[in-house]
């Protein structure tokens, strides 16, 4: 028996991408949302695996809210790379499945290490 539970946040940031050629290498923000799932195998007495509100918390503190994400990283803060990262971050604290960041309505990248 399991569980996948799933938290959403956002975070407003600009970015652009070293080596690239097109519009994305000049500098431009994003609406960033950012989607953590994590496994869960056992429920607590309340019937409770992990609480959402702890994870919310610890997701909001990772994120890099209204920054120039080129400063505030060592890599190119591509959605690939920001989603590892954060998965990397996370793990730390949580059984964490996959995290995936959004950079629009329609396009986002998805890194696990189950594949």
């Amino acid at each position: 028996m399991s569980w996948i539970l799933k938290v959403r946040d956002k975070f407003h940031a600009a970015h652009f991408l070293k080596e690239y050629k097109g519009k994305c290498e000049k500098v431009h923000g994003h609406t960033f949302q950012v989607e953590v799932q994590i496994h869960a195998t056992q429920l607590n007495h309340t019937g409770i695996s992990i609480d959402f509100t702890e994870i919310k918390d610890k997701l909001s503190e990772i994120l890099p809210d209204h920054t120039l994400l080129n400063d505030v990283y060592d890599f190119n803060p591509s959605a690939e790379n920001l989603a590892r990262h954060f998965y990397h971050e996370l793990k730390k604290y949580f059984p964490v499945k996959e995290v995936t960041v959004w950079e629009s309505d329609d396009a986002s990248a998805t890194y696990s290490e189950d594949f």
